[in-house]
């Protein structure tokens, strides 16, 4: 009973919040930096993040948007990559860069840091993710449901370079639609196997990511190496 409580009082936490940033107008929702990412000023050394915020509207219910963000050693700012549908259909490109700050808030939802990677390992991964970013197959093309989508790139990029050991929320849908109609592919964080029909249905199985069962693009799961149940809407519940 605690547990259906629990899973009751987080479903209607992100409802109301999700509600509220819906019924305002978002451009003047909060898009000003959340303190995550450190300053370059005084942070020499390399940083590699990865960000997951609820989405705007309606769809904040169900999915979270994601983006990377990459700090070479010794530069002056950090460069945002990522993957946004508004503008698509009028020519312009999916994958965008720095449109914000590495860790603003997304039109009023704070973001979730997922990956930080410092120092000389950060270094060394900064190119190999430039090269993934370069690679991804879909820049110039967005579709919501079931993808490619902002968390298609995402979980690309994680694909590409396991060594970020990314696991993406049961909330990030898309993440399982592996590129060019694969049916089998690794887990985004690279430690396990998914199966996936078109992102609409299929299994993936890790050690990061536990057991997760995807039902027209909604996670159901339960993660083994952290015990934690992941559902849709609610994403993971369980300890960080």
């Amino acid at each position: 009973m605690r547990r259906v409580l629990a899973i009751l009082a987080v479903l209607a936490t992100t409802g109301c919040a999700v509600i509220h940033r819906a019924s305002s107008n978002f451009w003047e929702l909060e898009r000003g930096p959340s303190s995550q990412a450190p300053d370059p000023a005084t942070t020499p050394e390399a940083v590699v993040q990865v960000y997951a915020a609820r989405t705007v509207g309606w769809r904040g219910l169900f999915a979270v948007h994601t983006w990377i963000a990459l700090k070479p050693s010794a530069a002056a700012a950090y460069t945002r990559y990522e993957v946004i549908g508004w503008g698509v259909d009028r020519g312009a490109p999916a994958l965008r860069v720095n449109r914000m700050g590495p860790d603003n808030y997304w039109f009023g939802a704070r973001p979730v840091l997922l990956v930080d990677v410092r120092g000389d390992e950060a270094d060394a991964l900064v190119p190999r993710v430039e090269a993934a970013i370069a690679a991804y197959p879909y820049q110039e093309s967005y579709r919501t449901w079931p993808g490619p989508n902002s968390n298609t790139f995402t979980a690309w990029v994680g694909r590409s370079v396991p060594e970020l050991r990314l696991k993406l929320p049961p909330t990030a849908i898309g993440k399982d639609f592996l590129p060019g109609g694969a049916l089998a592919g690794t887990t985004p964080s690279g430690t396990g196997v998914q199966l996936s029909l078109f992102g609409l249905g299929g299994l993936a199985v890790g050690w990061e990511e536990g057991i997760e069962l995807n039902l027209l693009t909604l996670n159901f799961g339960v993660e083994l190496k952290s015990p934690a149940l992941k559902l849709p809407m609610a994403g993971r519940l369980g300890p960080s």
